[in-house]
């Protein structure tokens, strides 16, 4: 089982370069450890998932607006979250043989992974990513890339209670770039130093913090399952109060099952009051709300990873391909059944022959008509059979062929990836057509 979960790995990895979802950084000079690069159908992708989540939180949910806070803040905060004590750092050990450092909680045995050496005493370390401001490198001049992307919205929060005139309960939504200096980054672009965001704190009062955290995890499972995530492959996981972070109540995981095992994909938390109350302690501004510090219920996405997630789940292989042709009978085709609205291309438009002027002219013509509203793409190399192919291995849901009954009646070929159902279509329709077939 473990040989065939590795094989799924190694796959989609060379999916992702291959089809240009996502490249190693710095490829070039030998890469750059633990550091991807979003290419542009991984890009194309990501902003799907990111639209469809922001969509989802400012438009479909009631009383929840938008926020972009800087990377870079005052080091002041992170004092006072917490994040440069012991609070927020992990333990590192190291083999004395090859010295290769570890998490020790990520290690099954205390022994070295790699070698089998013995390892040292384990050490505090810090997550942050430290940089400086200025001209002078000292320590007046230090501060650090931010490790989450919450704490902006927490310095922020009395500012958008003001100007946008709300009222409790609310939400604040933010997507943004996070860091942590981790110590043993795996699982390709799973655990990573740089990584994406989507968070959402909802501020209530304490009466109804376990009602609105019951509420979000129920909402934000169900945001998984209409996006396309098998719901055989999404379960959730109950902290347990002796490993809640000291700022938690409650935290309920949603994990997904990678080809790796079952991880954390977004975290639902109960943070209580102790993120406003310890930035007014901190600061010396009243954080309060008719008197009192509101709770926050958190619903915390890892972009990269839920991408992952959704790549894995989408993967397929068809021995022979769906397409009856004799150049794919002993072929594996790959089939990436994304959901339409995160799919990276829309549509894809061919001409049935490309010697044909008329049908690439027509073809071309449709194609510059769709890009407007779709990303698209236009291609006229190889036989129609493999056209469909590498669409299929991007996950495009649509495919539009111009042929020679095009010129006479302006109707085109439609066919489906999911149904693989082929329909004549007029070209004046198609956009209205694709656009309801992706509502």
């Amino acid at each position: 089982m473990k040989k065939i979960e590795n094989n799924l790995m190694e796959k989609i990895v060379s999916l992702s370069k291959r089809r240009g979802f996502i490249f190693q950084s710095s490829e070039i000079y030998g890469g750059f450890g633990s550091c991807y690069d979003f290419g542009p159908l991984g890009v194309e992708l990501k902003n799907n998932i990111k639209k469809a989540w922001w969509n989802e939180m400012t438009k479909i949910e009631d009383n929840i607006v938008g926020l972009d806070s800087a990377i870079l803040m005052s080091p002041k905060i992170w004092a006072a979250s917490g994040h440069l004590t012991a609070g927020f750092a992990d333990e590192l050990v190291e083999c004395k043989k090859c010295h290769h450092r570890f998490r020790k909680d990520l290690l099954e045995k205390d022994k070295c992974p790699d070698c089998g050496g013995e390892l040292t005493e384990s050490k505090k370390f810090n997550l942050m990513m430290k940089t400086f401001v200025g001209p002078i490198e000292d320590e007046a001049s230090a501060t650090y890339l931010r490790a989450e992307t919450c704490q902006g919205i927490y310095m922020n929060y009395k500012n958008v209670l003001d100007s946008m005139r709300l009222r409790i309960p609310f939400g604040i939504a933010q997507i943004g770039k996070a860091f942590r200096n981790e110590i043993t980054p795996k699982d390709f672009i799973y655990r990573t130093r740089e990584f994406e965001q989507m968070e959402m704190q909802w501020f209530c009062d304490a009466k109804s913090a376990d009602k609105f955290f019951e509420f979000w995890l129920k909402q934000r499972l169900a945001w998984y399952e209409k996006l396309g995530l098998k719901k055989e492959n999404l379960k959730t996981y109950e902290v347990p109060k002796d490993e809640l972070a000291h700022y938690a109540k409650r935290a309920v995981d949603i994990l997904y099952n990678f080809p790796f095992g079952w991880k954390e994909i977004e975290g639902i938390h109960n943070r209580g009051d102790w993120d406003l109350s310890n930035h007014s302690k901190h600061s010396g501004v009243d954080l309060k709300y008719e008197g009192y510090f509101p709770n926050i219920i958190e619903t915390s996405v890892g972009a990269d990873r839920s991408l992952f997630a959704f790549l894995t789940d989408a993967y397929e292989e068809v021995k022979g391909g769906r397409t009856e042709t004799t150049e794919s009978a002993k072929e594996m085709e790959v089939i990436l059944n994304l959901s339409k609205k995160l799919a990276p291309i829309k549509v894809a438009v061919f001409p049935l022959l490309k010697n044909k002027p008329e049908l690439v002219e027509r073809a071309k013509s449709i194609y510059n008509d769709l890009k407007k509203h779709f990303t698209c793409q236009y291609d006229e190399s190889g036989s129609i059979g493999r056209r469909y192919r590498r669409q299929d291995e991007i996950g495009t849901p649509f495919c539009v062929t111009v042929d020679f009954d095009t010129v006479k009646d302006s109707t085109v070929t439609v066919r489906d990836r999911e149904t693989m159902k082929q329909e004549r279509v007029e070209a004046k329709v198609l956009t209205e057509y694709i656009k309801s077939a992706i509502i």
